[in-house]
């Protein structure tokens, strides 16, 4: 960050180890599809020297077999981790998904780092995703800084994309988001564009010249300072207002002219503290080059501005039955605390998990006690056992390279851990902890699923089971209303590749289906029904006659059973019986195929035979009965009705508003939040936002986000009843 000459990059081909916490960073990329942070990944790599033969980090991350689904849909949809050392730094690079459908994974690598690195496309800018994350880590205090990329786009302007940065990441202090160095270009070519060749310290005054491949450092030319003055002004007054010494400022202001190294040791510190955002540039390398434009800047800037596993907080931990503990710190010889942050699995070697160490020190071959949150909602198995944990590995590209042991600060990939799911805690056998979770996404999308062929079947829900435990952002639900089986994603892209990894991974031929939403009938008015089930031909007879009154009950009554039969015209012992029989018919329907609810059943009269009279016939007289005052009687359909809350940007209210209108929704109040934000309540039919995930991200250009939950079942309009009777009536 000093800008300094060339640094030692680790040796290629071995995995970068740590021994000490102070010596590890881990960093995020967090950035909008296409903003080139795989990219910039495999520049810094191949910077280090974390390359393969050809001179290229491959795809890094845990898993080798997500790869054919990346490649196939051109873009990241995992964590990857890519671990390479700079001047003695072991440096984890966490490269996240930038499509909003993985956000899953960009959380994981949030959780996993100390420090994010956001990348923005000079090309396209910064998308309002990408925006709301930022808010996110602001929220938390963690240290952030700016990388521009794409800027050999024709129309990649650095200085404006710099003000914008500033404007949407600043706040109330864009002086606090501000350049460190500024590109410079080469002749325009035939096309005219003149492409970035270099870049210029703001601080030290040096150009840094890559259109070889391989940083130079040279003075600048006489006519270059005057053209960075002003910037680095602006620089200088932005470092020393974040200064913790008082006296800087007067001193600036009074003539003095401050030492670059007593700026270089603030600026450090405040891009720890997490007050200060740096912007950097960066490009891949020019062909056959090993150093991309502005990447040794950024490895000086991620090994000393960015914190230490030591000065970030850790989790909050408690017992597994949640009994507080002391608060853990970062210490190699601490109690054992690390995290799951990646679950997935590896063709030769079985499932693999990607563990951040809190605290303590991780070895191969021993026994630890595993922790889960117990997500039941979400279909997946509690669990809280011990488990011999097999090899340690770092990755390097689609290898796994033996380390011999993970210490508090670091990420390692441990092999064998056949029970653990992203988000379990490792912690020692005889003290075993419980980290507390990281805010995940509720899945909002139902995807309806059915084995496609007999076989599948069998495999089925083993394959559900082990694709959950991976993904915690999917939900399985088995319906029982409607018997369907149910995935819930965050979008389609997620979905999709849910549907991929059960083909391609576990031989799981799945079919999609229309998803069911659980409707149910109700009477309208008052009713009666008269069953008889009387049967005399050939041996045992069968006779039972009941009589029944039916009338509506407030909503989530149920089934109410009332018993006036008097004078014993049906004997007691088969009272029940008829109860029965009703509550069968009424599980069944009586005018679509969809439960009854919300009436109360009341028994009147009836007749019994001494001898043929039994509690089968009374059960059929009952449903017989209850049909009989459903062919007489106007049946509802009732809907679930579900209270959503959408959180959408100010300029975007009016156009979400009206869309729930249309999807005959009630508005029930708004309310402004921070940020410019309005949070909309509304009550809307569930079949109607079957797909609301997809629409809202498309209505707001994916700066909204919605909640919902059920409230009740109402009656649907009867045009829409009709219809929903007619789907039935043909498929019955």
């Amino acid at each position: 960050m000093g800008d300094k000459a060339n640094a030692h990059p680790g040796a290629a081909g071995r995995a970068a180890t740590a021994d000490h916490p102070a010596s590890v960073r881990n960093v995020v990329l967090v950035g909008h599809s296409g903003s080139g942070k795989t990219t910039l990944v495999e520049a810094l790599a191949l910077t280090a020297g974390a390359v393969n033969r050809a001179g290229r980090v491959e795809d890094g991350g845990t898993v080798s077999d997500y790869d054919e689904i990346e490649h196939r849909q051109q873009r990241s949809v995992q964590l990857s981790l890519v671990p390479v050392e700079w001047d003695g730094y072991k440096i984890n690079i966490l490269d996240t998904p930038g499509y909003a459908d993985f956000v899953g994974e960009l959380r994981a690598g949030l959780r996993a780092a100390d420090a994010a690195l956001f990348v923005v496309s000079a090309a396209d800018g910064v998308d309002g995703s990408t925006r709301m994350v930022w808010e996110e880590c602001a929220a938390v205090g963690m240290p952030r800084a700016i990388v521009i990329t794409h800027l050999e786009a024709a129309r990649a302007d650095f200085e404006e994309m710099t003000r914008i940065c500033a404007e949407t990441f600043g706040g109330d202090d864009p002086d606090a988001v501000l350049p460190l160095y500024l590109p410079l270009r080469g002749e325009p070519g035939p096309d005219g564009h003149a492409p970035v060749t270099g870049l210029i310290g703001l601080l030290t005054q040096r150009l840094f010249d890559y259109s070889s491949g391989e940083r130079k450092e040279s003075e600048p030319g006489p006519g270059q300072l005057p053209l960075i003055e002003e910037a680095r002004n602006r620089l200088i007054e932005g470092i020393i207002a974040e200064s913790e010494d008082e006296t800087l400022m007067d001193r600036y202001l009074g003539g003095e002219e401050i030492d670059v190294k007593t700026l270089i040791e603030d600026l450090e510190r405040a891009v720890a503290r997490g007050s200060f955002h740096p912007v950097l540039a960066a490009a891949p390398a020019a062909e056959g080059g090993r150093q991309g434009l502005g990447t040794v800047e950024l490895l000086e800037l991620i090994t000393r501005g960015f914190p230490t596993p030591l000065e970030h907080e850790c989790p909050a931990v408690t017992t597994p039955d949640g009994k507080s503990r002391p608060d853990v710190t970062c210490d190699p010889d601490g109690p054992l605390v690390a995290e799951v942050v990646k679950t997935a699995s590896d063709p030769y070697v079985g499932r693999v998990s990607l563990v951040r160490i809190f605290s303590g020190t991780l070895r191969p071959d021993e026994t630890v006690h595993v922790s889960g949150h117990g997500l039941a909602d979400r279909g997946h198995e509690d669990h809280d056992v011990d488990e011999r944990i097999g090899a340690l590995s770092a990755p390097f590209g689609k290898q796994q390279r033996t380390i011999s042991q993970a210490i508090a600060g670091d990420l390692a990939c441990v092999a064998k851990l056949g029970r653990a799911e992203t988000g379990d805690t490792l912690s020692a056998r005889d003290n075993p902890l419980l980290m507390e979770p990281w805010d995940m996404p509720d899945p909002l999308l139902p995807i309806a699923i059915q084995a496609h062929s007999k076989p599948d079947e069998d495999k089925l829900s083993q394959g559900l089971a082990r694709l959950v435990a991976e993904d915690p952002t999917m939900r399985l639900e088995q319906n029982q209303d409607t018997h369907q089986v149910v995935l819930w994603c965050l979008g389609e892209a997620h979905a999709d590749v849910a549907l991929e990894r059960l083909r391609g991974r576990y031989g799981v031929q799945v079919d999609v289906v229309p998803h069911k939403v659980s409707l149910r009938e109700t009477f309208a008015s008052k009713s009666a029904g008269r069953g008889r089930h009387v049967k005399q031909s050939g041996g045992h007879g069968q006779y039972a006659i009941c009589e029944i009154e039916i009338e509506p009950l407030p909503g989530g009554s149920g089934i109410e059973f009332v018993d006036k039969v008097v004078g014993g015209a049906v004997p007691r012992q088969f009272i029940p019986s008829v109860e029965k029989g009703v509550r069968a018919q009424a599980a069944k329907g009586v005018a679509a195929g969809y439960p009854l609810i919300d009436v109360r059943v009341t028994l009147l009269d009836g007749k019994a035979h001494s001898v043929d009279s039994s509690d089968a016939a009374f059960q059929t007289a009952g449903a017989l009965a209850l049909r009989e005052a459903a062919a007489d009687a106007r049946i509802h359909l009732l809907e679930p009705v579900a209270e959503v809350q959408v959180l959408v940007g100010d300029d975007y209210v009016g156009p979400v508003m009206s869309d729930l209108s249309g999807r005959r929704g009630r508005v029930v109040g708004t309310e402004q939040t921070p940020g410019g934000r309005t949070l909309v309540r509304a009550e809307v039919p569930e079949i109607e936002i079957g797909r609301y995930a997809v629409d809202l991200r498309s209505l707001s250009h994916g700066t909204a986000r919605f909640s919902r939950r059920y409230a009740r079942h109402e009656p649907m309009p009867p045009q829409i009843a009709d219809k929903v009777r007619e789907k039935t009536g043909a498929a019955a």
